[in-house]
This record gives structure tokens, C-alpha cells and sequence, in this order.
């Protein structure tokens, strides 16, 4: 046996020993089953349970790709029906039907064959126009027919003419006289309807488009419009009416107000509505919205003046006013009024926080700020003091930095509104905490300038009484100036007894008898409008008075009241103190 038989018998020996477990084995004529390449396709299929041959190779043959006609293609909505068939070589197949590449939903209007190759839909409406197929189904697999079209004709459907700008009114629509007016129509329809317009007193058609203008409609112009819409696939036409009213046009309203600026609860503001057109039917908006009336806002028996009593601050609009005349109507331009209030209630808060404050604590040397707010229209002007303090900080806010202990009080904010010239305040006490400080900057400087005010006037008092005091010894001399007296009679005057009150004239020793005729004349030349006397011991001292250490006390100056003696007496008369050393009293002895 040569080498040639030699590789055949080990190749069948192989083929032979080798064998699938019965889980692994393939069924791929199974697996074939839903493969779908073309009409026929030639595959490969191992059985390996064979008996005669251990492989074998069989043809599989898909369906035949099936063919759809209609009858007919192109259909009149609800006036025909339409049959579809599917035409297949292959024996009874199970054929399926497929619409706008979906499976075909069977309702009552729809038929199948008893062997499913026909479809016959009546009567046919404008929804089943669409896209068919048909697929043939076996245990080899299934195909798909060419898609085929169905076209449904129908209308045109009833439909309406259009105008803008109108306002509809029943059948009839009103339009201004010198405005721009758009009539327009579409009907529904397959294929596209034609339109023709036949404006008032005219037969033959105007216009044959869907749209047209009219450029400053005139009173000439209303009348009826009509429009024809023809569809020649179907052979309908609708014709569509319309009565057009042209209106005298309107001239617009003026909203009218004494002040366009109130204050909050004055006691009637009024409205007015302006027209030139009498007999005008006057509406109110508010808010675009139709205004109703009430006890807050009444209107006047014509409608023209809106009255709003009490003024709140919500009451700032827009107001507008329509009028209607002649089937025509305008409005207004927006009106909004400007009410002035407040300031309401101050409230300060610290920094960006919310709620009000009435006390912060601060850290020293840490920045604190300060706002103040109020509600008010227009904004309120804000003003910040300290109490103790002159210091005005104008502002919302109040910024304080590097806190010191100067910064502690009370500080208060005056909400101001200028229109409304209220005002509102609130206060906040501050206080700084943090190590305490002996005495600060200023306080050791008012202590510094106090000490020195002190020393200065102490050092000034004591020169002046120094300075005093040097004085008084110098003016005690050996000379001292002599009073002459003389009396008008011999009669021998006795020594006064000494007085007990201080101080007392120097005339207190002369009798009650001669108070007024005494004359005195000085003898000495004229000094200084300042005189000084020395007074020259006694040579016995008064009983019941003794010495004390008390220096001797100045002497007082002569009386202003004496008066001088007579110039042809120069005989002088002395008389000489009983005690030098005390001026409680004073006792003159003659010298004779």
C-alpha cells in the first residue's frame, strides 16, 4: 500500500473517531430557517448523526419575492374602493400585509381573500393614503414586496375667509376706515385647491390667490367678499362669504390726570378719558384687564372720569381707556401714576445680615458695619449720628473701621423721604469688647493739659501775694499824714469807747450830735487819689483788750465824705490813736 492509500485511511480513521457531544451538537438547518438572503442561496449543513456518510451538503430555497399591484392607484375620498393583491410562486404561503412600514391594523373597512393575496379597502378615506407591501412568510425564511402608493383625493372641505385687522361681530366683521386690511382663506383639499375673489358688485373675479391686501380701506369698499376654491382632481368647488364693515375711523383717546406724582391716601385722584367723538362709548382698563368698578375706584355717570378714592401705593396702574364710536374703536396710551410714601418702619441691620438690631457687640479693632433701611417712594436719605457727638454721616450704610473705644454709644439713623417730608429713625447701641485700656490717647492728653492749667495759676497766685505783701511795709513811714479837726466849741469831748463791729468808718468817734457840722480840711499838699496813714501807738492801752500775734492791719484810707477846713484857720489840732495795733475802733486826744 503506497503512500496515497496510506493518507486516506488516516484521514477516515480521524473522521470516524471524532464525534460532537450530543449537547454541542448543530442543527443548522434549523438556524436556516430565518435566514433570508435572496430568492435561493445554497448552504452548507453538516449532519454528524448520518448513517450512510458521516458529512453531507443540501440546497435551501427562500421564498419567491412577491409582487403587489392597486386597483385603482389614485381614488376619490369616499366615492371609490381600491383592491390590493400579492402575487407569489410559491405554494400556499403565509402572506402578511404592511402599511407605512408597519403591520397593518385590520378594521371594518378593510377585507382580506381567504388565502390573503387580496386587500380591498372601502369605502376609501383621505387617511389610507399611504405607502403598501405584502411579505411571504414558509419555514425558509420570508420576502418583502416593492412598496406601492395609494393617492386619495378629496375636498376642498368647507372653510372661512380671514381679515385682519377686524373685529368680528356675528357674521359681520368691522374694519377702520385708512387701515391696511389682509383677507385670507385656505380649504382643506388634495391636491391644492385654485381660489378666485369676487369683491362687492363685482361677477368676474378680482384676485386668484390664497391671500390679497387692500391698502386704506374706504366706506366704498364694504360690502360682501366671496371667494371660490375649486379642486379639479375631485371636481368640487365651495365658495365662502364674508360682509365687511368699514368704520368711521376713531381718533385716539387722551388719558388725562391734574399730577402724575400723589402722595399715598390723598383724597381723590381723578382720571379723564378725552375723546373728540360725543356719544363715544368710554371702557376702562386697569392692568389690561377690564376695570370693575368699586367703593375704591368710581366711575362717572358717562364713563369719561375714573375717581380714586383713597389713593393707595398700589394704585400706580397702567390705567387706559377705549372708546367706541360707530362700530369702531381705539385706545389710549398706558397710563401710570407715581405714588409717593413712606418712610415705613427703620430697621438697621448689621452688614449683609438679616434682621433688625437694636444692640451689637464688636471686637476692638475689628471693622463694623451698619445699614440702614426703610420702604419709601422715592428712596429715603439716610443720615447717621452718635450720640454726644455733632458728627452727621450721610448714607445707607454706616462703615466703622478699627473699632476703638470712642466708637461705643448709640447711634441713630433718620430715614428722610423729600416728597412725602416724613421722617423715621432707629437707633442701635454699640459696644466694643476686648482688652481694656488704663487711659486712652485723648484722656492722658486732657489729663496732661489740666495738671499744667493748674501749676500755671497756682505759680501766678503765689507771685501776686508775694508782690502784695512786699508792698504794705514800704508804705509804713515815720511821717504820717495829719487830720486837722476843729469843732465849733470849746466843749471837752470825751474818748469814744471801743467798737465791737469790723469794719467801721473812721468817723464812728465823732458825736451823733455833730454828724453833719463837722468840716475837715486836709493840711498836707494834695497826693494821689490812694492814700495810706500810719497811726502812732497810744501810751496806754485800752482796758479789756490785749495783743495778739496778728500783724498790724492797714489803715483805711480817708473817708471821701470829709471835707476840708476852712483856709483862714492853720492851727493844727492832733489827735493820736489810743491803740495802733487794732482798727477795730479809733480814739483821738487832743494835744493841747
Amino acid at each position: 500500500m503506497g503512500p496515497h492509500w496510506a493518507g486516506i485511511l488516516l484521514s477516515a480513521s480521524l473522521w470516524t473517531a471524532w464525534s460532537l457531544p450530543a449537547a454541542t451538537q448543530l442543527d443548522l438547518d434549523a438556524t436556516l430557517l430565518n435566514v433570508s438572503l435572496s430568492e435561493k442561496d445554497r448552504f452548507c449543513a453538516w449532519d454528524p448523526l448520518g448513517t450512510q456518510t458521516h458529512g453531507r451538503f443540501r440546497d435551501v430555497e427562500l421564498p419567491a419575492k412577491p409582487t403587489i399591484s392597486v386597483s385603482p392607484g389614485i381614488v376619490t375620498e369616499k366615492a371609490e374602493k381600491v383592491t390590493f393583491r400579492c402575487d407569489t410562486k410559491d405554494i400556499n404561503p403565509n402572506i402578511h400585509w404592511v402599511f407605512s412600514n408597519r403591520p397593518l391594523v385590520l378594521h371594518e373597512r378593510i377585507h382580506l381573500s381567504p388565502d390573503g393575496r387580496e386587500l380591498t379597502i372601502s369605502p376609501v378615506l383621505r387617511g389610507d393614503a399611504g405607502s403598501y407591501q405584502c411579505e411571504v412568510w414558509d419555514v425558509q425564511g420570508s420576502q418583502s414586496s416593492n412598496p406601492t402608493y395609494l393617492v386619495v383625493n378629496y375636498g376642498p372641505d368647507p372653510f372661512d375667509i380671514k381679515v385682519e385687522p377686524s373685529a368680528p361681530c356675528g357674521e359681520v366683521v368691522k374694519v377702520i376706515e385708512g387701515s391696511n386690511v389682509t383677507f385670507s382663506a385656505k380649504a382643506q383639499s388634495y391636491p391644492a385647491p385654485t381660489y378666485s375673489w369676487f369683491l362687492p358688485n363685482d361677477s368676474t373675479p378680482s384676485f386668484t390667490e390664497r391671500t390679497f391686501h387692500i391698502h386704506a380701506v374706504s366706506r366704498e369698499q364694504e360690502g360682501t367678499y366671496r371667494c371660490w376654491a375649486n379642486n379639479s382632481a375631485t371636481q368640487k368647488s365651495r365658495l365662502a362669504a364674508l360682509r365687511v364693515q368699514v368704520l368711521e375711523h376713531t381718533t385716539k383717546p387722551l388719558l388725562m390726570t391734574p399730577n402724575l406724582s400723589v402722595m399715598e391716601n390723598a383724597n381723590t385722584v381723578p382720571l379723564t378719558c378725552l375723546t373728540i367723538h360725543e356719544g363715544a362709548l368710554v371702557q376702562w382698563l386697569l392692568r389690561g384687564q377690564p376695570l370693575l368698578p368699586s367703593k375704591h375706584l368710581v366711575l362717572s355717570e358717562d364713563n369719561r372720569t375714573l375717581f380714586i378714592h383713597p389713593l393707595w401705593r398700589n394704585d400706580t396702574g397702567p390705567y387706559e381707556c377705549e372708546v367706541w364710536h360707530g362700530g369702531g374703536w381705539t385706545r389710549s396710551d398706558p397710563l401710570r401714576l407715581t405714588i409717593h410714601y413712606g418712610p415705613d418702619r427703620v430697621n438697621i441691620t448689621r452688614g449683609s445680615q438679616p434682621g433688625a438690631v437694636t444692640h451689637v457687640q464688636a471686637e476692638l479693632s475689628s471693622n463694623l458695619t451698619l445699614q440702614c433701611w426703610a420702604k419709601s417712594q422715592p428712596d429715603a436719605e439716610y443720615r447717621w449720628t452718635l450720640e454726644h457727638s455733632t458728627a452727621v454721616y450721610v448714607g445707607e450704610k454706616l462703615v466703622i473701621e478699627a473699632l476703638t473705644w470712642e466708637h461705643q454709644g448709640t447711634y441713630n439713623c433718620t430715614a428722610f423721604n423729600p416728597q412725602t417730608r416724613l421722617a423715621h429713625s432707629a437707633s442701635v447701641l454699640v459696644s466694643v469688647v476686648g482688652p481694656q485700656s488704663p487711659l486712652s490717647a485723648g484722656s492722658i492728653a486732657g489729663i496732661t493739659i489740666g495738671v499744667l492749667a493748674v501749676i500755671t495759676l497756682t505759680v501766678g497766685l503765689g507771685y501776686f501775694l508775694y508782690t502784695r505783701n512786699a508792698r504794705w511795709p514800704s508804705r509804713k513811714t515815720a511821717e504820717d499824714p495829719i487830720h486837722e479837726v476843729t469843732t465849733p466849741t470849746s466843749k471837752e469831748e470825751h474818748p469814744a469807747q471801743p467798737s465791737s463791729d469790723w469794719p467801721r468808718s473812721v468817723y464812728d468817734n465823732i458825736g451823733l450830735e455833730l454828724q453833719g457840722q463837722v468840716k475837715v480840711k486836709k493840711m498836707l499838699p494834695q497826693e494821689p487819689s490812694e492814700h495810706f496813714y500810719e497811726m502812732k501807738p497810744p501810751s496806754a492801752t485800752p482796758e479789756g483788750y490785749s495783743h495778739g500775734s496778728r500783724k498790724p492791719s492797714p489803715q483805711l484810707a480817708l473817708h471821701p465824705l470829709v471835707s476840708t477846713l476852712p483856709q483862714g484857720n492853720t492851727e493844727s489840732v492832733y489827735e493820736v490813736l489810743e491803740n495802733p495795733e487794732c482798727s477795730i475802733y479809733c480814739q483821738m486826744k487832743p494835744s493841747a
